[in-house]
């Protein structure tokens, strides 16, 4: 039992100065200064906008579509996927005043899910390059170019990739904790692992890609409900790079409810177990810079709940004096570098997009405690769809993120 627990611990450890190493290589590469870039020739580009029943939203998202700015030429292609309300008719009516604007109807096919629209968005578009944003973004006017200029600049670029902002954080507390979440994992991770692996990581949504490449990796996988993360591992297994443009900014509206953000997530773990099934399958999956993706897939999948779990537990074990194995530093510091960890990125992350606040500093300290448990509860719920499609053989139906109103959360 005790050579059990060092070992546990010695991973432990590990992993700590991982993430510790991580935070603070990305603070560094958030701290660069920008490039001033201008090309010689603006490739074309495609805006495609998979949309399924988003009239709640989608004004919003074409008004920010029409300020774009980019010297080259940009078309936007809302796809519509079996909308049954006024979507089509709100987009429809800025293709006629705006030129750049386009309406797409999908035809009907399965599966069903955002990997369809955009194999079927590509299909009927010849850009160079084409861009994915979710229907309820609102991309700042130079988020297209600066994403054109990384990839344009950087050897053996697929693409690139952006940083996704929470437009609603100030609804409530959940808003909150999934902005601050997206801070740290979704950008200054992000950040880490370009400057220390140069890997970076589509995130679904403001991310740049080159056709051809694209074509070359076989488009979509279409079964892949993560289908960012399941082609981030493809185009890096081929030698492609996807680099991190801070500053390349889209505003996105974030699940207001829990049992929105419940079915949210379980979808997205979901997509990564898929994934992560996938990658035992494919050993090119574990070679060269693609072994940093399947890695980091195995840590937060697998051992990520394994060492939550085990800390919570010896917390609770400490704090009613069970007789635990006598080890040379307190066993409690075990748990507690946990939290440390956890609340120093979050912490860095305010003081990098500067809303650091006493309330945001209040939630950055209670995260730990209650928006990352749930992660336990998310894994069980999408382990247990996953595990049960496996025996059935049937595919995981998409589910579609419900949108709100300004106003309207609970």
């Amino acid at each position: 039992m005790k050579t059990i627990l060092v070992l546990v611990m010695l991973f432990f450890w590990s992993m700590l100065i991982y993430y510790s190493y991580l935070t603070i290589v990305g603070i560094m590469q958030r701290m660069k200064a920008r490039k001033d870039i201008k090309l010689d020739f603006y490739p074309s580009v495609a805006v495609l906008i998979p949309a399924h029943n988003e009239e709640v939203v989608i004004k919003d998202t074409l008004d920010a579509m029409v300020k774009l700015e980019y010297p080259g030429a940009l078309n936007v292609y809302l796809l519509d996927d079996a909308s049954s309300d006024h979507t089509a008719k709100i987009v429809q009516a800025f293709g006629r005043t705006f030129s750049r604007i386009h309406y797409v109807k999908v035809p009907p096919g399965s599966p069903k899910g955002k990997s369809r629209v955009l194999n079927y968005g590509l299909s009927i578009t010849n850009s160079d390059y084409f861009v994915v944003f979710d229907a309820d973004n609102q991309p700042e006017p130079n988020a297209v170019i600066e994403l054109v200029h990384a990839a344009a600049t950087t050897k053996d670029a697929a693409g690139a990739v952006g940083y996704v902002k929470t437009i609603n954080a100030d609804t409530n507390i959940l808003t909150r904790m999934i902005a601050l979440e997206f801070q740290v994992f979704q950008l200054l991770m992000q950040s880490g692992r370009w400057r220390a692996f140069k890997t970076g990581s589509l995130a679904g949504t403001n991310m740049l890609l080159k056709r051809d490449i694209l074509e070359k990796a076989g488009g979509y996988d279409p079964y892949a409900l993560a289908e960012d993360a399941e082609l981030t591992v493809r185009l890096t297994a081929m030698g492609y790079t996807l680099p991190v443009v801070h500053h390349s900014h889209t505003w996105e509206q974030e699940p207001e409810r829990i049992t929105t953000f419940v079915r949210q997530r379980t979808r997205w773990l979901t997509g990564n177990l898929y994934l992560l099934e996938k990658s035992f399958h494919e050993w090119k999956f574990w070679k060269g810079k693609t072994f940093v993706h399947s890695m980091q897939h195995v840590l937060t999948y697998f051992f990520f709940v394994v060492l939550l779990l085990f800390s919570n537990t010896w917390f609770i074990m400490s704090l009613i004096g069970y007789d635990l194995p006598d080890f040379e530093s307190p066993l409690l510091l075990f748990w507690f570098m946990s939290y440390v960890v956890y609340t120093a990125q979050i912490i860095s992350a305010m003081v990098l997009e500067k809303t650091i606040t006493p309330f945001n500093v209040f939630i950055g300290l209670i995260m730990y405690f209650t928006y990352a448990q749930i992660f336990l509860l998310l894994l069980l719920r999408s382990g247990s769809a996953y595990i049960w499609s496996r025996i059935t053989r049937k595919a995981i139906a998409w589910d579609k993120t419900k949108r709100f109103k300004k106003g309207e959360a609970a």
